[in-house]
């Protein structure tokens, strides 16, 4: 619902409103990272849409001075163990140190690799992948960040941007109907009220499928603890 001039006035969005509103600079992000999203899933376990979201948030979409000057995507300081470059910049504190990359991929690699080595963060991976929520919420307890509303942010960004279907495919699962996929989000209140195409963001591209079914073992496997058979 939404006010104006003191009036309850209610509204639907249609497909194109709903694009309009969405941050176009986070769209580009998304368009341009979810392979390596996914890419590093398969590879370490941590949840596609977790790094998306992740990465949009403390990139700044890849326009903070950070990612573009340093290819860090994802806020992390050098830590004593660092042995690559670094460059300082006003955090918490006044010229932190913080870890640069040669580029973008080497920034995911080493997110990933970040969350997967480091023991305050090992509960995560025996959460379910696809557990989005308990994963931002994990992320904050660990101390991922400082921010009080952290995880709602996470929270917002997956929904809003349907990033869950990236996890969904990295898994080799089907996309779900538009009511799963959305299913704590905003989208679902939104098809249920019967109005408007559908609003999925965009269909799976013919590489993104090609890529998951290169990478993927055949048969029943594992991922996070999770029985996993990929089904082309």
């Amino acid at each position: 619902m939404k006010r104006l001039a003191g009036i309850a006035i209610g509204f639907v969005l249609s497909a194109g409103d709903l694009q309009a509103q969405q941050n176009p600079d986070v769209l580009d992000y998304i368009q341009t990272y979810k392979q390596l999203a996914m890419e590093e899933m398969m590879r370490s376990g941590v949840p596609a849409a977790i790094t998306l979201a992740q990465g949009i948030h403390e990139s700044e979409s890849g326009k903070s001075l950070l990612a573009s000057r340093s290819n860090n995507h994802f806020g992390i300081k050098c830590r004593p163990t660092w042995e690559g470059e670094k460059v300082y910049h006003d955090d918490d504190a006044r010229q932190e140190c913080f870890r640069s990359y040669p580029s973008v991929s080497d920034s995911y690699r080493d997110h990933s690799d970040f969350l997967r080595n480091g023991q305050r963060y090992a509960f995560l991976f025996q959460l379910q992948p696809v557990n989005y929520k308990g994963w931002a919420h994990g992320l904050k307890r660990a101390g991922y960040a400082t921010n009080r509303k952290y995880a709602h942010i996470l929270i917002d960004l997956i929904e809003e941007y349907q990033l869950q279907q990236y996890t969904l495919l990295a898994m080799g699962k089907s996309l779900p109907q538009e009511e799963d996929l959305a299913r704590n989000g905003r989208l679902e209140n939104r098809k249920s009220s019967g109005t408007g195409p559908s609003l999925t963001e965009e269909e799976p591209t013919e590489e993104d499928e090609a890529v998951i079914a290169a990478r993927y073992p055949a048969g029943i496997f594992r991922l996070n603890d999770t029985k996993v058979k990929f089904a082309p």
